[in-house]
C-alpha cells in the first residue's frame, strides 16, 4: 500500500465531511430547497470576503472569474495596468488582449512583489486606466503583492479600481474587501475553500459595479448584472446551471470556517506557513520569494538535483504530491502548501518526505533537521502542559 498525500497548493485536500456532503442525493437547482442553501452559503461567504456586497458564485475555474472581471469592467480600447510576477499575473495581460483591451505592464521579477512607487508611477502616466490588476498571492511564485497598498492609491482616482485575483489568498489571510477598499475580490474552489476545482467566486464594491454600466466588452455566460440579479436576496438562485454538488460542498466548507473562526483560520495558515519556511532553511533549499505567500511556500531543490524528477519522485514513488515551477523554473523549485484543510502534522509528512527524497537523491541531509524546525514551530498551536 502507498498512501498519498496531496500537498500542493490547487487543488487541495477535501475533508471527508465535505465529500460526505457532497455526495448527498441530488437535488434540482430551481426548488425552494436549493435556493435556501444557496442564500445561506452565499451570506456566508460573504462574512468570509468581508463585504456588504453581493458576493457572486460562478461554475468555472477562477480563470473565469479573471474574465468576467476584465469583460465587465471594460471597453475595447480602454486600458488597464497589470502586475506580471508569475504566470497568473502575466494571464492579465493574455485575458485583456483577447478583448482588445490595452494593457500596460508593472514587469515584476518572479519571486518579488510589486514595489507601491512602480504602481504609483503606472497609474500618473496613465490616468485613463481603468484598474490596477493584480494577485493577492501569485501561486506560481508563492509571493505576496501588498494589495492594501495599491487600493490606497486608486481610492482616490475616479473610475480606477483596485481588482485582486485572490485565488491563494482568500480564506488564508486577512483581507477585508471593504476596510481595505479592494475593489474585485476573486478566488477559486480548489484552495483554500477545500473543495474539487470547479467554483469560482467573485465581489464588487460600488464603484466598480459603476463601471459595469458603460462597459462594453462582449459577455454571455459571465455577465455579473446578470448573475447579480438572479444571485441576490429574494431569488437566491444563479443565472445559469449551478455546479450543485460543489455549492452543496461550499455550504459545508464555509460552516467548518465558522466553526474554526476566522481569527483562528488566519492564525492556523500563517503558523503553517512559518513552520515550513523554518524547514526548508534548516535544510540549506533557497526560498523562491522575498515577499513569501502565507498559502505556500516555493524553494529551490539544491543544486545537482532535478527538480522536475525531485516532484515525480515524491508523487509517483513516496505518494506526495508537491507542485513544481513553471516557464524558467521548471525543475528547479519545489511548492509546498499550506493552505484549507491542513494542519500541523501534515507539515511534519511534506517535510520528512523531502528528507527521504534528499537523501534518495544522494544530496546530503541531515534526517530530522528540516522536521525539527517545523517542529519547534508548530509546536505553539498547542497550549503547554502543567
Amino acid at each position: 500500500m502507498l498512501k498519498q498525500y496531496l500537498l500542493s497548493p490547487g487543488p487541495t485536500a477535501v475533508p471527508e465531511r465535505v465529500l460526505l456532503r457532497m455526495a448527498h442525493p441530488m437535488i434540482h437547482h430551481r426548488t425552494p430547497q436549493f435556493s435556501a442553501i444557496f442564500a445561506e452559503t452565499k451570506r456566508m461567504l460573504e462574512q468570509v470576503i468581508q463585504t456588504k456586497n453581493d458576493a457572486l458564485i460562478l461554475a468555472s475555474s477562477g480563470s473565469g472569474a479573471m474574465e468576467a472581471a476584465v469583460t465587465n469592467l471594460c471597453s475595447p480600447g480602454d486600458t488597464i495596468i497589470y502586475v506580471n510576477g508569475g504566470k497568473f499575473g502575466e494571464r492579465w495581460g493574455k485575458i485583456a488582449a483577447k478583448y482588445g483591451v490595452n494593457t500596460v505592464e508593472i514587469k515584476v521579477e518572479w519571486g518579488q512583489a510589486v514595489e507601491i512607487s512602480a504602481v504609483e508611477a503606472a497609474l500618473d502616466a496613465h490616468p485613463e486606466a481603468k484598474g490596477v490588476f493584480l494577485q493577492a498571492s501569485e501561486t506560481s511564485t508563492a509571493t505576496e503583492h501588498p494589495i492594501r497598498e495599491v487600493a490606497r492609491l486608486t481610492a482616490a482616482r475616479k473610475g480606477c479600481v483596485t481588482v485582486v485575483d485572490a485565488i491563494t489568498a482568500l480564506g488564508v489571510i486577512d483581507m477585508p474587501m471593504d476596510d481595505w477598499g479592494l475593489d474585485v475580490v476573486i478566488s477559486g474552489s480548489q484552495k483554500a475553500f477545500m473543495l474539487p476545482p470547479g467554483l469560482a467566486m467573485i465581489a464588487l464594491s460600488d464603484k466598480a459595479w459603476a463601471l459595469t454600466e458603460s462597459a462594453a466588452c462582449p459577455r454571455f455566460y459571465f455577465d455579473l448584472a446578470t448573475e447579480r440579479k438572479n444571485q441576490q436576496a429574494g431569488k437566491d438562485t444563479t443565472a445559469w446551471t449551478p455546479a450543485v454538488a460543489l455549492i452543496l460542498g461550499l455550504n459545508e466548507v464555509l460552516k467548518m470556517i465558522f466553526e474554526e473562526g476566522l481569527d483562528n483560520l488566519h492564525a492556523r495558515h500563517a503558523l503553517l506557513a512559518k513552520a515550513t519556511r523554518a524547514a526548508v532553511a534548516a535544510l540549506g533549499m533557497k526560498p523562491v520569494s522575498s515577499s513569501p505567500a502565507t498559502s505556500a511556500t516555493g524553494a529551490f531543490v539544491p543544486d545537482g538535483v532535478d527538480g522536475g524528477a525531485f516532484v515525480k519522485y515524491l508523487r509517483d514513488i513516496m505518494g506526495v504530491t508537491f507542485a513544481g515551477g513553471q516557464d524558467h523554473l521548471k525543475g528547479k523549485i519545489i511548492r509546498i502548501a499550506h493552505l484549507g484543510y491542513y494542519d500541523v502534522f501534515d507539515i511534519c509528512i511534506a517535510i520528512s518526505a523531502i528528507e527521504i527524497a534528499l537523501n534518495r537523491f544522494g544530496h546530503p541531509v541531515e534526517m530530522g533537521r528540516g522536521v525539527a524546525a517545523a517542529q519547534t514551530v508548530l509546536a505553539e498551536r498547542f497550549p503547554a502542559q502543567e
